[in-house]
């Protein structure tokens, strides 16, 4: 029983382990399907047998840049300074309206 209680926390150690790792990998198959790790084309999906018979994909354009994470990084940039300016005509008014 003493000996029972002693390996309890080692199996925990190694469950916590074995889950982190699991997430890991997920957690890499999901970056790379979006596109944000290198390494792997994001995943288009196929017609499968029950897709229509005579239709085909339509060609990729070669010439069309893929989208990269740096373009997120400058819409977001400019979303946040959209805010502040909002955020300062709203502070404005609110002064204005007091006086």
């Amino acid at each position: 029983m003493r000996n029972l209680h002693r390996q309890r926390g080692w199996l925990g150690l190694i469950g916590l382990l074995l889950a982190l790792v699991i997430v890991a990998i997920l957690a890499q198959k999901v970056l790379k399907t979006y596109g944000l790790m290198p390494g792997a084309e994001p995943q288009t999906k196929t017609a499968g047998p029950r897709g229509p018979g005579g239709a085909s994909q339509a060609p990729l354009d070669a010439t069309e840049a893929t989208p990269t994470p740096t373009a997120a990084m400058e819409r977001a940039r400019g979303l946040e300074s959209a805010v502040q300016q909002q955020a300062k005509d709203l502070n404005k008014r609110m002064d204005d309206e007091v006086k």
